[in-house]
């Protein structure tokens, strides 16, 4: 396909052809090389050492879902990076927040993206939100070789139903499984501990903001009890990403929105070192 473009400096018919809606089809039929999954990798002794992104936690509230990720990511017991991004929109109505071997996953982000905006051209009309989630499911499924050699990518996905008019989420197994999850959800190496975090402070009656700073101090526990995740950076003034989902769209909360909520945060943890307290009846 290259040769032919480069002698002839035109596209080859293939790119001209109107065929699949998929990109992924696309490039499994005329380029399967570029495909992340299909790239051979040396034979190793031992696990990969490569950065690795935690961790990733959603909650739902009436009118749409918050995504928000740390920003930390860890090479075996060493920070690699403390200022990684892990949450990107998926389209106008969906984002992604990625858990696992870093460099893989922005890469299938990027191709989820693209897979997306490829079926809007050629339909003309946005895939469903339960269509996306189905996609990620196939992509997520296409790296399983990489997954067995200790290069996992596990995403956590979130959007705004339009046709159902509320936020919802859903979350991946190592083999492309799909589940959604009600009301909320974490993944990453943290996701234990932040997923106790949410179970406690999640009410199906939050506001906006009150479910920003649930997923806030669901990250803190996470990052209170997990090495590999990064909790708020007062200090280098480094905050999760936090991203809410509504029917106007995909919103990145800006720097200075988080910082308020991670300061009011941390200075609850100042009288509360464990956080809020759930009633017990």
């Amino acid at each position: 396909m290259e040769a032919n473009t480069r002698s002839s400096g035109r596209l080859p018919a293939a790119f001209l052809t109107p065929g699949s809606s998929s990109f992924m089809d696309f490039l499994s039929e005329h380029a399967p090389e570029q495909l992340p999954g299909n790239r051979p990798l040396p034979p190793v002794k031992g696990a990969v050492e490569a950065p690795h992104g935690t961790t990733i936690v959603s909650a739902t509230f009436p009118g749409g879902v918050v995504l928000a990720g740390d920003r930390r990511a860890t090479m075996g017991n060493m920070i690699a990076q403390r200022d990684i991004e892990k949450v990107f929109p998926a389209d106008e109505y969906s984002a992604v927040g990625i858990a696992g071997t870093a460099g893989l996953a922005v890469e299938l982000v990027k191709l989820f993206q693209l897979e997306l905006e490829h079926f809007e051209k050629v339909e003309g009309a946005q895939l469903s939100l339960e269509g996306k989630a189905n996609r990620l499911s196939t992509m997520i499924r296409g790296n399983l070789g990489m997954a067995m050699q200790g290069l996992a990518v596990i995403p956590l996905f979130a959007g705004y139903d339009v046709d159902r008019g509320e936020g919802r989420v859903f979350s991946y197994d190592v083999t492309g499984g799909r589940s959604e999850e009600r009301g909320f959800a974490a993944v990453g190496s943290g996701s234990v501990f932040a997923r106790g975090s949410l179970k406690k402070l999640h009410r199906d009656d939050l506001t906006e903001e009150q479910a920003a700073t649930v997923v806030v101090q669901a990250l803190y526990d996470a990052a209170d009890d997990d090495s590999a995740t990064g909790g708020p950076d007062l200090v280098r003034r480094i905050y999760p990403v936090v991203a809410v989902i509504t029917d106007e769209g995909f919103r990145r909360l800006t720097e200075d929105e988080v910082a308020d909520i991670a300061r009011s945060v941390h200075d609850g943890r100042l009288q509360s070192p464990n956080g809020p307290q759930a009633p017990v009846l």
